[in-house]
């Protein structure tokens, strides 16, 4: 049974509503939740300026260098000691600019 656009676009909003609640209690890593919350934007059909949305696209174009995707288990000790620190930065800096943007999200969209 094919999803309609309407079914589907509530299924993607629900995801926003969860990204952004486990990014507010720890349990999504918060700079993986923006590059989540800045693709999700597309499937709901956000305006290109809608508030909540627009710094996480801005802190995706912040963290494009950082090796987020690549599984943890895969990275040497030093690869790991050498980009910590700057993740661990780049998670304060995203927290300290989009925080209230991720709870408006996780209030817009949560069952």
């Amino acid at each position: 049974m094919n999803m309609s656009n309407e079914e589907y676009v509530k299924k993607k909003q629900a995801r926003i509503g969860e990204v952004a609640l486990g990014m507010l209690d720890g349990s999504v890593h918060y700079l993986k939740g923006s590059i989540e919350l800045a693709s999700l934007r597309h499937e709901i059909g956000a305006y290109e300026n809608d508030p909540d949305f627009f710094v996480f696209v801005a802190i995706l174009s912040e963290i494009d260098s950082l090796p987020l995707e690549s599984p943890r288990q895969e990275w040497s000790a030093e690869e790991l000691a050498r980009h910590e620190p700057e993740i661990k930065k780049s998670i304060d800096w995203a927290k300290e600019i989009s925080l209230p943007q991720c709870k408006s999200l996780a209030e817009r969209f949560s069952a």
